[in-house]
């Protein structure tokens, strides 16, 4: 099963979109358009899981496709 991330970068003025915890593979301006594309790779890959991170790296949601 893949693992997917959306987090913040260090300051929290974009957002990184993460598999498989390896390095970023995507960064975004906005967390809706992160959340968007990484909902789409999930999708795409089941079986996956989501996660959504808030700034302080906690998990804020979890999903599963």
């Amino acid at each position: 099963m893949k693992e997917y991330t959306v987090a913040p970068n260090k300051d929290a003025t974009g957002w990184y979109v993460k598999v498989e915890d390896i390095a970023p593979t995507d960064h975004y301006e906005k967390k809706d358009k992160a959340i968007a594309k990484a909902e789409e790779m999930a999708e795409e890959n089941k079986p996956s899981k989501l996660y959504i991170l808030d700034k302080y790296h906690e998990v804020q949601e979890e999903k599963s496709y």
